[in-house]
């Protein structure tokens, strides 16, 4: 199936940007802090990418800006969805999904585990657990701060997706947190029916 025109000229990268501008005006730098949280939670950008992507937005007509007073010595943009990039974004969140790439690095890592000693795959598998708890952690905080607002229930506004997302993040972080209690106990299992064949 073709895509739209606006999949074509847009990359994933400008619909996080207007998803984000659609929440609220930014300028770059802005833009850049928020795309490390709470968007880097699920998709990451360089810094570098943000400011010609927003051009390419810019040139589309998806976004527009205003000069404001910043504190270095160039104009400070800052940066607002126009009604085509809002329909744009609209037209993209319902559309066809594309097949992901998928690049899982902890996963690939421990598709690799048995070549190392248990002792060591034990201690990866440990360091794996750390983190999706602090992440846990993290999701979970952020849930908090929102899950009873008014606005949190409201399908037509951005904090109800927040929600969405956000209790996404703390069930697939849990579901990861009792996998590496499962691989741990394999691990220790296998340990001990080794030294006690010795």
């Amino acid at each position: 199936m073709k895509r739209r025109p606006t999949e074509e000229s847009t990359g994933n990268l400008g619909f996080a940007l207007l998803g984000l501008l659609a929440r609220r005006r930014s300028t770059g730098y802005e833009l850049a802090r928020r795309m490390e949280r709470p968007v880097g939670y699920f998709w990451s950008a360089h810094h570098g990418q943000i400011y010609p992507e927003l051009a390419r937005l810019e040139a589309r007509g998806f976004v527009r800006h205003t000069v404001v007073e910043g504190a270095g010595p160039r104009p400070t943009k800052r940066y607002a969805v126009t009604a085509a990039g809002r329909k744009a974004l609209r037209e993209w969140v319902v559309g066809e999904l594309e097949p992901q790439p998928v690049r899982d690095l902890e996963t690939l890592r421990l598709w690799n585990i048995w070549l190392v000693e248990p002792g060591a795959a034990l201690e990866l598998v440990q360091k794996l657990r750390q983190d999706h708890a602090a992440r846990l952690a993290a999701y979970e905080s952020e849930l908090a701060e929102v899950r009873d607002s008014p606005e949190a229930h409201d399908p037509r506004n951005p904090m109800f997706a927040s929600r969405l997302t956000l209790e996404g993040g703390v069930r697939s972080r849990r579901a990861a947190l009792e996998w590496c209690d499962w691989m741990r106990e394999q691990l220790e299992s296998a340990m001990h029916d080794q030294t006690s064949a010795h």
